[in-house]
């Protein structure tokens, strides 16, 4: 098979496209003939060989991604037979192989693709829906809501504006470029500001005529972040999953003493990791499958760039860039 292999940490053009040979699915595994795979920001910190929510690789070459779709054709042994010729999407864990024509997958963590969903659509959902699905446990929106979201044009920002225009909120969308400002407002935005203007906290706050917002969905940190808060009013939330606004790799979440939330009547709360894990009752399946069905309803519609397999290198460039727009896949 082809696949990418990275044989030493550092920039994107380590990513090396090259023959390697056919994975085989051990015990309670499948082999997945993959038609699209996911690439995760945290991928490319990774690369780097910097610690990150996973460990980075200790031996090298590996071949990275942890987010395929496809259709099963090979079984471990005792893996259920059902599951030969049928199409798949799985999120691999903290186990890489995903950037391939072929990887392998524990059977216990795939799911059956939804009808109406493509493999690209269904491993975007698997990963980053199923982070979005995480992130909004923690706040109950409605139609007396005013959400605003930075980053909206990416991944995870498109589907929490759709899903905050779902229940009958307001959106203030926030994204760099014009390109990317109108593809926020297409995808159902009240107001889509571009954050790389000095005075756009002034033209949302002007836009919103005295309301003030109720939740702020921090993906960036930085002044940004600090810009969006100061536009929420009394018992308005800060939820934050990232802190990518000042570098990708070195970026810093943004963080408010006890005395200063009790002063702007806020609350600030870090939603990754073990917490969202516990928010879902310890299962992660349970955000995969909210996540799926969410897509297949029609209720989501994930963003989507793709990339082939080969180009995956560019893929990374474009994502440390913040050229890309939507959830990053890759096509072998």
């Amino acid at each position: 098979m082809h696949a990418i292999r990275l044989h030493a940490f550092g920039p994107a053009e380590n990513l090396v496209h090259e023959r390697t040979e056919d994975p085989a699915p051990g015990p309670g595994q499948v082999r997945i003939a993959v038609a699209a795979a996911g690439v995760h920001l945290l991928d490319t910190v990774l690369r780097e060989g910097m610690q990150g929510p996973l460990p980075a690789p200790t031996e090298l070459p590996t071949i990275p991604g942890r987010e395929v779709a496809g259709t099963v054709d090979a079984l471990g042994e005792g893996t259920d037979p059902d599951w030969l010729g049928r199409k798949v999407v799985v999120h691999l864990g903290t186990a890489p192989g995903g950037y391939a024509e072929l990887a392998v997958a524990d059977a216990a963590r795939l799911h059956a693709i939804p009808a109406g969903l493509d493999e690209a659509e269904a491993v975007a959902m698997i990963g980053t829906g199923r982070t979005a699905m995480g992130i909004l446990q923690f706040t109950d929106l409605g139609p007396d809501d005013i959400a605003i979201v930075p980053a909206a044009a990416g991944g995870i920002g498109t589907l929490l504006v759709q899903h905050a225009k779902n229940a009958g909120g307001y959106v203030v969308g926030l994204a760099g470029g014009p390109e990317k400002v109108a593809r926020v407002a297409a995808n159902g935005a009240d107001l889509a500001v571009d954050y790389n203007q000095d005075n756009w906290a002034t033209q949302v706050r002007d836009h919103l005529g005295g309301r003030r917002a109720t939740v702020v969905f921090d993906s960036v940190g930085g002044v940004t972040a600090r810009a969006a808060v100061d536009l929420l009013g009394k018992g308005g939330k800060h939820i934050v999953f990232g802190w990518s606004g000042e570098g990708l790799h070195n970026g810093s979440p943004l963080t408010f003493t006890a005395e200063e939330l009790a002063e702007r009547g806020i609350t600030s709360e870090g939603v990754l990791g073990p917490v969202m894990l516990r928010k879902a009752g310890g299962d992660i399946r349970v955000l995969e499958e909210r996540s799926l069905a969410e897509a297949a309803s029609g209720r989501l519609r994930p963003a989507i760039q793709r990339f082939p397999l080969a180009e995956a290198a560019a893929a990374h460039h474009a994502l440390e860039t913040r050229a890309t727009m939507g959830k990053v896949v890759l096509i072998p």
